[in-house]
């Protein structure tokens, strides 16, 4: 598991490697906020226990809007690992049936590959609806699709500890938490 590294303004940035974050707080670039009991690292003259959570010393300014690139494993994320049109999670997919993209307009009748116009759709629904839109196949999104929160973007698909998951809520609040834990 790594370590959440926080701006200096408590911001939640990034999971680090555990070393990385003992290379910062021995850099004195970082301070320890919370960490494992159970782990230590030792030299010859120093013990450091393994930290769980960092806070940078200098703030780090990080651009607020920028947009990300559409990946299954983002969109998966964003549509909760379950088909949008008939609702099945990953974990109901048997044999040969998996999660795919599927474009609500299809790209050969002038659709995007934006957020917008893609879904999560199970195999068999994907190859049901082929080159038509929903309504054409019979078929009903039970979401309209949008651009994911920034937030839910980053921090969706990262597996984050109840400590780490404590300081991400004292940032942003209980609702982006909620969307973590699913």
């Amino acid at each position: 598991m790594g370590c959440l590294a926080l701006n200096a303004s408590y911001e939640p940035l990034t999971l680090v490697p555990t070393r990385r974050a003992i290379r910062l707080v021995l850099d004195q670039k970082a301070e320890i906020l919370e960490v494992d009991g159970d782990r230590e690292f030792r030299s010859e003259t120093i013990s450091v226990p393994a930290p769980t959570v960092i806070r940078l010393v200098r703030f780090i300014h990080v651009p607020r809007r920028f947009r990300r690139q559409v990946t299954n494993t983002f969109l998966f994320a964003r549509d909760d690992y379950s088909c949008v049109y008939c609702g099945r999670h990953r974990s109901a997919l048997r044999g040969r049936q998996f999660l795919t993209r599927d474009h609500v307009v299809p790209t050969s009748r002038g659709g995007t590959n934006g957020w917008e116009n893609v879904v999560t759709a199970c195999s068999p629904c994907n190859n049901r609806k082929g080159d038509r839109l929903p309504s054409e196949a019979g078929m009903h999104l039970s979401h309209t699709p949008r651009e994911p929160n920034y937030v839910h973007l980053v921090w969706a698909v990262r597996k984050v500890t109840p400590i780490q998951a404590k300081w991400i809520r004292m940032f942003y609040g209980e609702e982006v938490l909620d969307l973590l834990s699913g």
